[in-house]
């Protein structure tokens, strides 16, 4: 590797992109090397903060299995180099004869989160509409979709990040934020210290829930019964803004008739939540009310009735009062940038993607195909054949439901092109392999919605050969005949001007504040006096949208999978998707030092579990559900850590992906994504097989002493 640095000695100053967060860092190197990472000082997001992700950027930069020259598959399955410009003149040939001989829409693009990039968005959609396919597909089938469309149903907007610091009550719920969201904990710290309480509801204990003055841990899947608990009771008992929902939301009646069935006890027989712990948590609301932080992670959109348990914990913090304060559902104002997708006219005006007849929510809200029909498409199932896909920073083998229908349908296509920094699962399927840059061989616009700040990053070092990912579809969009008209600027730096066209803001200005400047100050209660960015105006309870396409009007509740569907042959419930602090999905397994601590496929299985079927810790088991197997290591946590009858499998490993057993074919009705949070499955001891725990494998995630009697 002959890479190139900025300055031979000295620090840059960036942002981190080794998860979403984008911290503030400064790359410190010496003799032309990155030799350390430290936190960088002025941005309110991390506050001269660093974690372990972060630190790690330059293993990851250097590592030893990065791709570095365009890969070619070769008919015995090996890979050899090719040059690039040959590579790019035979993959635009073979998607102009699959354009010939199929249509435009044979073809489509997926993008994943992987490098790093947040303008690849853009690039992406902006090539396939220029190609003539329809077909853009990307991760958010199956992550941040569900909330991002469960919030916008009823408010028109959605922001993920609020101003903990503020609350009186903060309510998590399916979220680690220590591991997820490490910059969340200094607020939650500040808001602790004025006397906020913590309520934590999930599944499976994690280090906040530890911290929290309530703890929860409801049956899989069923969130919404506890929110419309918590809202009867709220509405019972008067507790709630009368004039705001008097004055900025519709359908109240609807949604207070509904409640009223979801009694403390319903709720308790439901969810498993004790009836008192329901009414403290009411009154913990009731007393705290407006400034209540109801935050929500993936562990409700990873159910077949996720959007609607959504809908209903946002109804809740509306009827709290807590519409567009800081600490609650803040709506943000963005920075006026130009766009590089296609405007929205053109892609509703045009052909619709595959999947968007399933879910013309998903489609009409985001504009993009929904990836588990797409599947059905590349096996020959779907109403025309999907016959060729570009994928950039995505490792769908791993990350997406039902692996081997996924790697069986890559498999199909005539044409698959994997733009990545190693060779993953989904990489060695590729016809061609072309090496991506990292977060820190490049610059880029970021905007933060929560701050208001926006930011430039800056290119800390390059190595020869390696091509941005501009190039990647500017050069393929003008072999195939449309780049003058959509690809048009000559470098990254050009598009960074472009995109800030509408602002008042230079790239001059941005490249001397590294640590970001405010666009605008931020503000509340705009409700008040602007519209909601809804149908009607205001906040909708009941969406007469969603009843003109056939769903319920209001959210009701439906009962989880596994509760409708129990099976004897599949008895435990699996849950899948909770991070651990050093991996970000399906990322860094590869960086050595981490794997010290992360150092294999684990089951986390209840100590009474494990004793019923004589499985030990470190005993090699085998999951199985109706769609596949995996055998991994048992590690039996403390009792206090898991509800008996579930199992949790981090879902991110490349050597035994948990997603071999999750259901790609059991879809929420509105925003389609896949079941990955309660999947029925079995739990077998496999004979003679036990692997002794790594010595700093202990229980890292729990608060529970692991020496304690289970």
């Amino acid at each position: 590797m002959k890479e190139r640095t900025a300055v031979m000695n000295g620090t840059v100053k960036t942002l981190c992109r080794m998860c979403n967060t984008r911290c503030s860092i400064d790359v410190v190197i010496q003799d032309g090397i990155m030799t350390d990472i430290l936190p960088g000082e002025g941005n309110p997001v991390n506050n001269g903060r660093i974690c372990p992700r972060g630190k790690a950027a330059p293993d990851h930069f250097y590592h030893r299995d990065r791709i570095l020259t365009p890969l070619k598959r070769m008919p015995d399955g090996s890979f050899t180099p090719i040059d690039r410009e040959r590579a790019l003149d035979e993959i635009a040939a073979r998607m102009a004869a699959l354009k010939s001989n199929y249509g435009a829409r044979s073809v489509g693009v997926w993008k994943g989160e992987g490098v790093g990039f947040l303008q690849q968005e853009g690039y992406v959609r902006r090539f396939i509409h220029g190609f003539g396919s329809p077909n853009y597909f990307s991760n958010d089938s199956s992550c941040f979709n569900g909330r991002y469309l469960g919030n916008r149903l009823v408010t028109g907007f959605w922001n993920p990040y609020p101003h903990f610091s503020s609350a009186r009550l903060i309510l998590l719920l399916g979220s680690n934020p220590p591991v997820c969201h490490p910059p969340f904990m200094k607020e939650f710290a500040d808001a602790r210290s004025k006397g906020a309480r913590l309520v934590v509801i999930d599944p499976r204990l994690n280090p906040i829930g530890c911290w929290a003055d309530i703890f929860a841990q409801p049956f899989p899947g069923t969130d919404g019964a506890l929110a419309w608990g918590l809202i009867h009771l709220l509405i019972a008992s008067g507790n709630y803004d009368r004039d705001f929902v008097e004055r900025y939301t519709v359908g109240f009646d609807d949604i207070a008739a509904y409640a009223e069935r979801f009694t403390p006890e319903v709720v308790e027989a439901e969810s498993g939540i004790y009836a008192d712990v329901v009414r403290t948590i009411a009154g913990m609301i009731a007393e705290s009310r407006p400034e209540v932080s109801i935050y929500m992670g993936t562990g409700l959109e990873h159910h077949e009735n996720g959007v609607n348990n959504i809908r209903a914990m946002t109804i809740l913090s509306c009827l709290c009062g807590a519409l567009d304060i800081d600490c609650g559902l803040y709506w943000p104002e963005r920075m006026p940038l130009a766009d590089l997708s296609p405007r929205r006219e053109q892609v509703m005006a045009g052909p619709r993607p595959i999947g968007a007849d399933r879910f013309p929510v998903l489609f009409d809200f985001t504009g993009e195909g929904h990836t588990m029909t797409a599947m059905d498409y590349m096996i020959g199932k779907g109403e025309y054949p999907l016959k060729g896909m570009v994928i950039t920073a995505a490792n769908p083998v791993v990350t997406h439901p039902d692996t081997l229908k996924v790697e069986r349908a890559f498999r199909n296509l005539d044409l698959l092109v994997v733009n990545d920094f190693f060779l993953t699962r989904t990489a060695r399927l590729a016809h061609y392999i072309l090496p991506a840059e990292t977060f820190l061989e490049r610059s880029e616009i970021h905007c933060n919605i929560k701050y208001h700040r926006v930011y430039l990053t800056r290119k800390v070092a390059e190595i020869p050969g390696i091509r941005n990912e501009y190039s990647l579809w500017h050069d393929l969009a003008h072999r195939l005949g449309f780049g003058e008209e959509y690809f048009p600027w000559e470098n990254e730096v050009a598009v960074n001007r472009y995109l800030l066209g509408p602002s008042r803001i230079s790239l001059e200005e941005l490249k001397a504040r590294p640590e970001g400047i405010v666009y605008q100050p931020v503000r509340f209660r705009k409700h008040e006096t602007t519209p909601l960015p809804t149908p009607s105006g205001k906040v909708e309870f009941a969406s007469k949208y969603l009843k003109d396409l056939g769903f319920s009007e209001i959210p009701e509740y439906v009962r989880p999978f596994h509760m409708r569907e129990r099976s004897e042959e599949y008895p435990f419930l699996l849950t899948t998707g909770a991070r651990m602090t050093l991996f970000y999905h399906s990322r860094h397994q590869n960086i050595e030092k981490f794997r010290l601590i992360h150092a294999r496929p684990e089951a986390e299985i209840h100590p009474e579990d494990a004793g019923a079927l004589g499985i030990a810790d470190g005993d090699r088991v085998r999951l199985s559900s109706r769609l596949g197997a995996i055998e991994v290591a048992a590690r039996i946590v403390h009792r206090a850590e898991l509800r008996r009858g579930v199992v949790e499998v981090y879902h991110g490993w490349e050597d035994q992906p948990v997603n071999i057993l999750t259901f790609g074919d059991v879809n929420d009705p509105i925003s389609g994504f896949p079941l990955l949070k309660a999947v029925p499955v079995r739990i077998e001891k496999i004979a003679d097989r036990h692997e002794e725990p790594p010595h700093s494998a202990l229980a890292e995630d729990a608060c529970i002493d692991p020496d304690a009697e289970a």
